[in-house]
């Protein structure tokens, strides 16, 4: 089988998206700043994006979790590949993230960083999957509410390929 990509959101909708959202944060935020967690490896590209159009000061850094069954289904075991360098207590914290969808894993994530006595917490995400939500997950800034279909770009990946992409687009499989 092949892949081919049926763009989703253009990359002057994700762009202009991102502007509005970061817009949002600096006015929820002035006066103060904001430390960003970016969830890896996806969120990359957003993450840097939004810190860009952010006018607060802003400081960051990156988490790394998986969640791992079967291998077809998320099995609600989190694990932290990589824990954040610095404490968060007392600080205003953003997860950001780049698609919610069951919300299992973020669900832990946000649990697990509310215990470690930061000022604030909130979650902001490229994409929202509302669909496929199994969990009651808070989401605090929502870029784009998305259909149940599989997306790359903008940091999201089909076996590590995509991740490059400027737009969000949604994979569609052809015959050969």
């Amino acid at each position: 089988m092949k892949e081919k990509i049926r763009i989703l959101l253009t990359e002057q909708e994700v762009n202009e998206q991102i502007a509005k959202m970061a817009a949002r944060i600096s006015e929820d935020l002035a006066g103060e700043s904001v430390h960003l967690i970016c969830v890896l490896k996806g969120s990359i590209f957003f993450t840097c994006e939004l810190a860009k159009r952010i006018t607060v000061p802003v400081t960051l850094d990156f988490m790394s979790v998986s969640s791992y069954g079967d291998g077809t289904e998320s099995s609600g075991v989190v694990r932290i590949n990589k824990d954040l360098d610095e404490s968060i207590a007392g600080k205003n914290v953003l997860v950001v993230e780049d698609i919610v969808d069951s919300g299992r894993t973020l669900s832990y994530l946000m649990e697990n960083l509310g215990a470690r006595d930061p000022k604030s917490l909130r979650l902001c995400t490229l994409l929202d999957k509302p669909d496929r939500r199994v969990t009651n997950i808070k989401v605090d800034y929502t870029g784009f509410e998305i259909p149940d279909e599989f997306v790359v770009g903008y940091g999201l990946d089909y076996a590590q390929k995509y991740r490059n992409l400027p737009f969000v687009g949604v994979v569609e499989f052809i015959e050969e």
